[in-house]
């Protein structure tokens, strides 16, 4: 296939998603309340919007809850339309299609032209996607960084180059102002990728490493410069990591129904009454840090229904109900579980395809980096979207592989047992000469 044709092809898919997404919006989200992390992008998004800086729309102080980029995405947007939360919703959906096409990109780079269509129109259709292109959260921006980073990292692979470097560097750095835990894609994606380089000296992979790890702090550093000068004790990416792990660590998600979640009682449970967001967060993660050493035995347990939730091996009707105080409507949560354990064989066939290819190694760092991630923090559905990006082009390889096959094994019969040619009206004079004989 030659590059007009897929461009043409990956645009027609990419139209295709964004009917769906635009779809989905208006029939579905827009009536759907704005809660939790929703309100924060909203609420934040109209206040930078109206150029009072990322600071707490009631009181007024110094906020940095989450990294900025969804919300500096979101609020021109917010400006131009004086808040309108349709106007945000289709923002984020735009992005959304954004994610197929540079899936179809990376699964043309990993495995050629078809597999890039295949991962493409998988992508616009798999629901752990497009639900996330409704809603106003990170999910869908955290996608389309990692797809970047991905596309970059295997560019690098393929030609290591500066330039593929450089690029793999800002997409890391993008990725973390999407999602703080994020920044684990450059020692689980791109640092593996550059140590393993072929027929590169080992000087000119810690040159690689270099401009990578540097570019990406480059990005970061003005949200980094920002945060240090505005609050008491030192806030990086976000200040929202202690209530993050208070949450995660206390009775009601060590014993009982939820087990591995999250709980916002135990989250607020630490006074901010006359102390900044940022001391707020040490007492908060200094509060989780005793529950976790006071409570040491019952923690593997914790861990287990954690990774549990987070890949829907446990709970999953449960997930799917929780799912839906953040805009995911319980059904499709359930059919998202579901096409996600279907895609899992294929994704396996995928990476036996690309055993010994280079590039597999950047496709695997994702499914490690959400392992940590939910085993640190807690689980969820929505914290596995870094996987879903190789997820569905891993098993576009797989599925090509097996097409492959298949066409092969006919090709086999076809050769082994040739198709007799019918049999056509007898010459004149045939009998005759036969009977002469």
């Amino acid at each position: 296939m030659d590059a007009r044709r897929f461009v043409v092809a990956l645009l027609v898919i990419a139209g295709a998603a964004l009917a769906l997404r635009v779809g989905y919006v208006v029939t579905v989200t827009q009536d759907e309340t704005v809660a939790y992390d929703g309100f924060y992008y909203q609420s934040e998004a109209e206040t930078v919007g109206r150029g009072k800086g990322f600071v707490t729309p009631f009181g007024g102080d110094e906020n940095a809850d989450h990294p900025p980029l969804t919300v500096l995405t979101l609020a021109p947007v917010a400006r131009v339309t004086d808040g309108s939360e349709l106007a945000m919703r289709l923002t984020v959906a735009l992005a959304g299609v954004g994610v197929v096409v540079l899936i179809g990109l990376l699964g043309r780079e990993v495995a050629g032209p078809r597999v890039g269509l295949v991962a493409a129109g998988t992508a616009a259709l798999y629901p752990n996607l497009w639900m996330n292109d409704g809603l106003l959260m990170a999910e869908t921006f955290a996608a389309l960084t990692v797809a970047g980073t991905l596309l970059a990292t295997v560019l690098l692979v393929r030609t290591p180059s500066w330039r593929h470097g450089l690029g793999a560097g800002v997409g890391c750095g993008l990725a973390m102002l999407a999602r703080g835990e994020l920044a684990l894609l450059i020692p689980f994606v791109v640092l593996p990728a550059v140590v393993l380089l072929r027929d590169s000296s080992r000087q000119a992979r810690l040159r690689l490493a270099g401009v990578t790890v540097g570019a990406a702090l480059l990005v970061v550093s003005p949200w980094v410069a920002y945060n240090l000068s505005r609050f008491e004790e030192p806030v990086f990416l976000s200040n929202g990591d202690g209530g993050v792990l208070l949450g995660a660590n206390c009775d009601d998600v060590y014993y009982g129904d939820g087990i591995g979640y999250w709980s916002i009682t135990c989250a607020v449970a630490v006074p901010m009454k006359g102390r900044d967001r940022s001391e707020v967060s040490d007492a908060q993660r200094e509060k989780a840090f005793d529950y976790i050493g006071d409570h040491l035995g019952r923690l593997p347990i914790v861990v287990l229904a954690r990774l549990g939730r987070t890949w829907s091996l446990y709970a999953p009707g449960q997930s799917a109900d929780l799912g839906v105080g953040e805009g995911r409507p319980h059904g499709l949560s359930l059919i998202g579980a579901a096409l996600f354990w279907l895609l899992v064989p294929f994704a396996f066939f995928g990476v036996r395809r690309l055993r010994g290819d280079p590039a597999l190694v950047p496709l695997l760092g994702p499914f490690v980096l959400v392992f940590v991630v939910a085993a640190v923090f807690y689980g969820a559905v929505r914290f596995r979207v870094p996987a879903e990006v190789p997820l569905v082009v891993l098993a576009a390889v797989g599925v090509d592989r097996l097409l492959v096959r298949s066409g092969n094994r006919g090709e086999d019969q076809r050769r082994r047992y040739p198709e007799q040619p019918e049999p056509g009206p007898e010459r004149p004079g045939a009998a005759g000469a036969e009977s002469g004989k």
